[in-house]
């Protein structure tokens, strides 16, 4: 059978106090050792590993009516933050994950849409990269130029855009004309 006990701790010295009713009548030892203490009694047993090691000479125990109180020394004034020394869990072996190379992947995919891709949607790409790896200044110029000049005109340039009103500049051999409602 399981014996209930508890602990208190001073600065020199730990109690613990296992309840047994008329332990002298059933045979009780008590056995210390430096970092283990062992009772039993006539169908109890209670073994307890110490979290710190105790020193054997100046421990005691003493039966009363309702319990046994086993006083352990410490060998040095440490707070125990706990009596048992707690067995460490058992490793598990985690399953390897997979990860991946989400860049690489960015990269497999724009090589393969580069290559799928032929005229204008390359040149769509091409801008759409432009694009979304620069600068908010180099966007900011782009969407200026390309929305003043009624898509005729694309720059990078925020200090040649900035400055003025983008022109219509036509592709050569044509001409710009106003719409007309």
């Amino acid at each position: 059978m399981s014996v209930r006990y508890d602990w208190y701790q001073s600065e020199s010295k730990v109690v613990i106090t296992v309840l047994l009713k008329n332990a002298t009548e059933k045979n009780y030892a008590v056995k210390i050792e430096s970092k283990k203490v062992h009772m039993t009694a006539d169908g109890y047993e209670l073994e307890i590993q110490l979290l710190h090691p105790v020193v054997v000479d100046r421990c005691s125990h003493k039966a009363y009516q309702s319990k046994v109180e086993i006083t352990l020394a410490k060998e040095t004034g440490v707070r125990w933050e706990t009596l048992e020394e707690k067995a460490a869990p058992a490793a598990v072996a985690l399953p390897k994950l997979h990860t991946k190379n989400w860049d690489q992947l960015v990269n497999e995919e724009e090589k393969k849409d580069e290559k799928e891709a032929k005229d204008e949607a390359a040149l769509n790409n091409l801008f759409k990269r432009i694009y979304s790896t620069s600068s908010p200044e180099v966007q900011k110029a782009m969407n200026k130029s390309f929305s003043e000049s009624g898509g005729t005109v694309l720059s990078t340039n925020w200090n040649e855009v900035g400055k003025d009103k983008v022109s219509v500049q036509p592709p050569q051999g044509t001409e710009f004309r106003q719409w007309e409602k």
